[in-house]
């Protein structure tokens, strides 16, 4: 099985790589989308939040930060009806200048949680 996941290109302050969901989240906080890219941005998220199971309900300590403060989430590849819409999120980020990098793997890290479409993963140490 192979693995991939798009995150932030660099590390925040925690050592962490924001996933893109997190880095779309943070610019529409930040109030710098357009109005149409807000309300893409909007419906988009709640295709997401429909479409597969949100590991943090499941279990509420995956991203406990003293528990694993650099946990991240890989689709697998075989959820190709979820990364044909990632495309939309990287356009997003590429328009205001989000610098973000694909990882792919066969072992991304200690599985934490796994579900049909994904994995969340602590780093191997």
């Amino acid at each position: 099985m192979l693995y991939l996941r798009y995150q932030s290109a660099t590390a925040n302050a925690r050592g962490a790589h924001p996933g893109i969901f997190g880095l779309a989240n943070g610019l529409a906080r930040s109030g710098l989308l357009t109005e149409e890219d807000r309300a893409w941005w909007r419906a988009n998220n709640d295709w997401f939040d429909a479409a597969y199971p949100n590991p943090a309900e499941v279990d509420p300590t995956l991203f406990d930060k003293s528990r694993h403060p650099v946990a991240s989430c890989w689709f697998k590849e075989t959820a190709g009806h979820l990364l044909d819409r990632v495309t939309g999120y990287l356009e997003l980020l590429d328009r205001y200048q989000v610098d973000w990098r694909e990882l792919r793997s066969a072992d991304p890290g200690q599985i934490r949680y796994e579900d049909d479409v994904q994995v969340v993963v602590t780093p191997w140490r």
